[in-house]
């Protein structure tokens, strides 16, 4: 899977008066644009593309070319559902060759701190290429952004006992979207300098799923040293993972899974050429879950489950921001959660009349409680291991919400921060107000800051505190403050109830 390639000692070339900014990387010449004092190169391969014989393997060295690469458009998406109108996605078209990120730089950079997008979209949606992710107005504040696509859905996370029999007995098998995302983070080690990156300066972020993948990227042995601080947007932390090969109760294995879906395409005794004969659009039905379907544990990539991991200090020793939205998921009651959401079947009697009275009765445990579960008190509880472990540690809460949203959510919904956070309020498509760009520079600024420094620092007057597991910082719609953690009465039953049911969690002592 390593991506070993030759480093350049390579300079980022100020755009030609008669053509476009070209650089070298170690596969080629490529020709971007120029604007505004940004240049940006897009639809750059960092590996080969993961089509026939390499469906479901590590992904592999990027062919070099020769002449020079346009790169000033963006390339095709990984292959995936319709997305419902997701901003996060980008444009069509839609491929299997996939895998490769864009790249934007103050003009004339030189070893300048980076940061590297992980997008969500429950790992079946999303990409690298979307308007909302644009990195020109975060590289304004002088980084070097990345953005990058990885495989999704079955393409990116499966397993079969037919591919198990071809494969050698050490290979990562699994789990091909996140050794997509520790390729990525490898090509920009290897090539960032070429860009005016400091490869020694990388932050990783992400949203939703992206968020998720950063916390597995914190605990995946083989990304060690590829980055230096993190960023995690609602990237949820108590979610079980399935084992490739072997099923337990409750969680069928992936290769459980994979045999599942190959006979419902009619592959009894399937062999691996024959699914890697499947029509790629084919993968999509039924829709893998992202709790159920594309998680996995194997022996490499992901070891062990991140809460598990952080309980024992075994994360990346990194600094870290994590925080979720005020209304994650404010639509979705208990019933209609999915696996990660049954809650109320494994709760005592007693566990369950605590949490109705904490959260004021029935109507405010439904409308509550998903989000509690998924992201707030998962994000209190990294927090917490992570302050505990000796690293730096921020924690926010986002709720800041557009006059003109028309939810009836009651705070910020999730993934409602992204525009935020990239300063790019104008892919909302609706009107923003004096309040919400002050709260996009703000939070850009912190994001950025820490990039720089390892420490969310801006040129404000207002400082945001390390956590001591109960503080945090609040953007609101006024502004920024620290308070402690809403809700915590809420977060201590859910804490308790985590420590019952999964004891190597790491429960805080309060």
């Amino acid at each position: 899977m390593l991506l070993s390639v030759l480093v350049f000692g390579m300079s980022l070339l100020s755009a030609p008066t008669s053509g476009p900014p070209e650089v070298e990387v170690a596969q080629g010449r490529l020709a971007g644009r120029s604007a505004d004092g940004v240049v940006s190169f897009r639809n750059i391969p960092y590996a080969a593309p993961p089509v026939g014989a390499l469906r479901w393997r590590a992904p592999q060295p990027a062919d070099p070319w020769t002449g020079v690469r346009a790169a000033n458009r963006p390339g095709a998406i990984c292959i995936q559902p319709p997305a419902n109108g997701d901003p996060g996605v980008g444009p069509p078209p839609m491929s299997e060759d996939c895998l490769t990120l864009n790249i934007w730089s103050p003009a004339g950079a030189e070893r300048l701190p980076v940061m590297v997008w992980i997008h969500g979209g429950g790992y079946n949606n999303g990409s690298g290429t979307a308007e909302l992710y644009d990195g020109t107005n975060l590289a304004r504040r002088g980084v070097v952004v990345v953005t990058i696509n990885y495989r999704l859905g079955r393409l990116g996370f499966f397993d079969h006992p037919a591919l198990a029999a071809e494969r050698a007995a050490d290979a990562a098998a699994g789990n091909y979207g996140v050794m997509d995302q520790i390729a990525a983070l490898q090509w920009v080690r290897d090539n960032i300098t070429a860009f005016g990156g400091d490869p020694g300066r990388v932050t990783i972020f992400g949203e939703s799923a992206g968020g998720a993948a950063v916390t597995q990227l914190m605990v995946a042995p083989t990304a060690r040293g590829l980055f230096h601080a993190a960023i995690v947007q609602s990237g949820l932390g108590r979610q079980r993972s399935a084992l490739l090969s072997e099923d337990r109760p409750g969680r069928p294995s992936a290769q459980s899974l994979g045999l599942q879906f190959a006979r419902s395409a009619g592959l009894v005794d399937a062999t691996a050429d024959q699914l890697r004969a499947l029509p790629a659009e084919r993968l999509l039905t039924p829709m893998p879950a992202f709790y159920s379907d594309n998680l996995v544990l194997d022996d490499q990539i992901v070891p062990e489950d991140v809460v598990e991991a952080f309980a024992s200090g075994r994360q990346a020793p990194v600094p870290l921001i994590i925080g979720t939205n005020s209304a994650e998921f404010w639509w979705i009651r208990p019933t209609d959660a999915g696996a990660y959401g049954r809650l109320d079947d494994a709760l005592t009697d007693s566990e369950y009349d605590a949490l109705v009275e904490a959260y004021g009765g029935l109507d405010g445990y439904n409308a509550h409680i998903v989000s509690d579960l998924v992201f707030n008190e998962p994000a209190r509880h990294l927090a917490r291991l992570h302050r505990r472990a000796g690293h730096p540690t921020w924690l926010y809460r986002f709720d800041v919400v557009a006059a003109s949203n028309p939810e009836p959510s009651g705070g910020a919904t999730h993934a409602s921060e992204r525009p935020y956070v990239f300063d790019n309020l104008h892919t909302v498509g609706r009107p923003m107000q004096t309040r919400d760009q002050a709260a996009a520079d703000l939070m850009a600024d912190y994001w950025t800051g820490m990039a720089r420094t390892g420490a969310p620092v801006t040129d404000a007057d207002f400082e945001w505190p390390l956590t001591d597991g109960d503080r945090l910082l609040e953007f609101t719609n006024d502004g920024p403050r620290v308070i402690t953690v809403p809700h915590g009465e809420r977060l201590d039953l859910l804490e308790a109830y985590h420590a019952r049911i999964r004891p190597d969690s790491g429960a805080i002592a309060q």
